[in-house]
């Protein structure tokens, strides 16, 4: 049952991703993130860790999808629906794509994965907790300071055109 739910959250979650980078509409788009940010949060409970999936649902789809749907709704005056949908690079960036694909498809089919269940820490909260203020706090830092930038940058470009 478990297998089956697995096939069916995938087929989910990469036909959303599909439909994001193919969609015409930004704002479709966008919701189409959304549905992807819920099938990760679906493995998440897969993998038994149902706090990283509520924080998935929280921060990516609560606060990330609102800021990305708030940029869409603040720069919609600056989009041509007139203007060519590929642009001159497309095809070089098709095809890096497509070599990074068969890359790591097969790096993730030749390395042997361990298949034993590590142990989980007496208290994995904390020990998440403890990375973050620790080990990972300069990567985490830098993503938010990243976000707080690209909507800064977004705010300016909207005001400039408008």
């Amino acid at each position: 049952m478990e297998q089956l739910f697995f096939i069916l959250l995938a087929l989910l979650t990469l036909s959303a991703a599909l439909m994001v980078v193919t969609t015409r509409n930004l704002l479709h788009a966008a919701f189409w993130l959304i549905l992807v940010f819920f099938g990760i949060a679906g493995f998440f409970i897969l993998l038994h860790a149902e706090f990283l999936a509520v924080v998935q649902v929280l921060i990516y789809i609560g606060a990330i999808s609102t800021l990305i749907i708030f940029a869409i709704m603040l720069t919609r005056r600056i989009m041509d629906p007139q203007q060519p949908r590929f642009n001159s690079q497309w095809g070089l960036v098709g095809g890096l794509a497509a070599l990074l694909f068969v890359v790591l498809a097969a790096v993730t089919t030749r390395v042997a994965w361990p298949t034993t269940s590590a142990t989980l820490p007496a208290e994995p909260i904390k020990q998440l907790g403890a990375d973050f203020v620790g080990v990972y706090a300069v990567p985490f830092e830098v993503a938010s300071v990243l976000l707080v930038v690209a909507m800064i940058g977004a705010i300016i470009i909207a005001r400039e055109r408008g």
